[in-house]
């Protein structure tokens, strides 16, 4: 969590380094494994513009300056958004959105789920959590004293979006959805998609859209 904000002044396209910051996945025994890009590499997007930064972006952009969290403050609403986004993605950026969208739905009682908890384990709606998921009992044992490399950055990261002024959303409060193309094993979109155009997402960070792509207005 950081104490302090700093703006953004025509940043230049270019490509930070990140100390610290480990970037993994789970195989389906649930032993971390490198992902496909170096863990310490993120790639900012240009701006113009000069506004503020929200505190998470400027935790992930300075990661030196996090502290850690106390562990009272990590309800276990907290650890329901960490573990959700930590399964959705190992990257702090992605982390960052798939964040917003779970507040979203627990903001507008998407599917009269009024909980974090409610909404991660809602049935069919994050992959990790289903039923027959391999993965879900690890995901959802996950807690402030497991020491999985990147966990600790997902629950900073939870608990700031949980805690943020909603004028540092980076979309509309009625993005609720997302899928990932890289994903999708049987279709290249899910059938919900058709005729639907992605939303723009206002952060510095600059996200693959083949990896993640965010949509407004589904019912």
């Amino acid at each position: 969590m950081l104490k302090s904000s700093t703006a953004v002044r025509a940043i230049t396209t270019f490509v930070i380094s990140f100390t610290g910051v480990t970037a993994f996945t789970m195989d389906l025994l649930g032993e971390p494994a490198p992902i496909d890009r170096p863990a310490d590499m993120m790639q900012v997007i240009d701006s113009v513009s000069v506004r503020p930064l929200s505190p998470i972006e400027e935790a992930i952009l300075y990661p030196k300056r996090l502290t850690p969290l106390p562990p009272e403050k990590l309800d276990t609403e907290t650890l329901w958004l960490a573990r959700a986004i930590f399964s959705e993605s190992k990257r702090p950026e992605e982390q960052l959105l798939v964040a917003w969208v779970i507040r979203n739905r627990v903001e507008t009682r998407y599917r009269g789920m009024r909980s974090y908890e409610a909404v991660v384990t809602d049935p069919y709606q994050f992959s990790a959590f289903r039923d027959e998921s391999q993965m879900r009992r690890f995901y959802s044992s996950l807690d402030v004293t497991s020491r999985v490399p990147g966990w600790n950055l997902a629950l900073i990261i939870a608990y700031d979006v949980r805690h943020t002024d909603a004028e540092f959303r980076p979309f509309s409060v009625r993005t609720r959805h997302f899928y990932s193309e890289r994903s999708m094993s049987r279709r290249r979109h899910p059938l919900w998609v058709e005729g639907q155009d992605p939303v723009k997402i206002e952060l510095v960070f600059e996200v693959d859209q083949r990896r993640f792509r965010f949509y407004e207005g589904i019912s």
